[in-house]
């Protein structure tokens, strides 16, 4: 699974930018959506790549993330392990938890987000090391 996290605000964003984030429930700043990994979800994330930060998460991850963040439909409390086989099984809209996850800012800030028009911020593709970046978030 993909995580992406919404790192830009609302200020100064294109019309088509602003309508992909919202397809993808990405409406607020710091928020983040589980995506599965297909080449249409890969080629949305390329077209939001300098207003998001995304990568892959593991499961353990995944599990720490839903008991951390996860907002049960239904009030209750969330079963994280549950969770991931719907996961595994079904369609991401189908869970038993609401399809994002609200998250703090970073603890001790964002470096920076992009430095003279060289990625060396948070925005983009993390890969595997995204989770460093969330931990600081939860």
């Amino acid at each position: 699974m993909i995580i992406v996290i919404r790192i830009a605000g609302n200020v100064d964003i294109w019309g088509r930018v602003e309508e992909s984030l919202s397809r993808i429930r990405l409406r607020r700043k710091y928020s983040a959506v589980l995506l599965k990994e297909t080449k249409e979800n890969l080629d949305i994330l390329n077209h939001l790549r300098n207003f998001v930060a995304f990568g892959k998460l593991t499961e353990e991850q995944i599990e720490k993330l839903i008991s951390a963040r996860g907002i049960a439909k239904d009030k209750k409390k969330v079963d994280a392990k549950k969770v991931i086989q719907e996961l595994k099984t079904g369609k991401v809209d189908e869970l038993s938890i609401k399809p994002f996850f609200r998250l703090h800012p970073p603890r001790s800030g964002i470096d920076s987000k992009l430095h003279f028009g060289t990625k060396r911020g948070v925005l983009g593709d993390h890969k595997d090391k995204i989770f460093k970046l969330l931990e600081r978030m939860l």
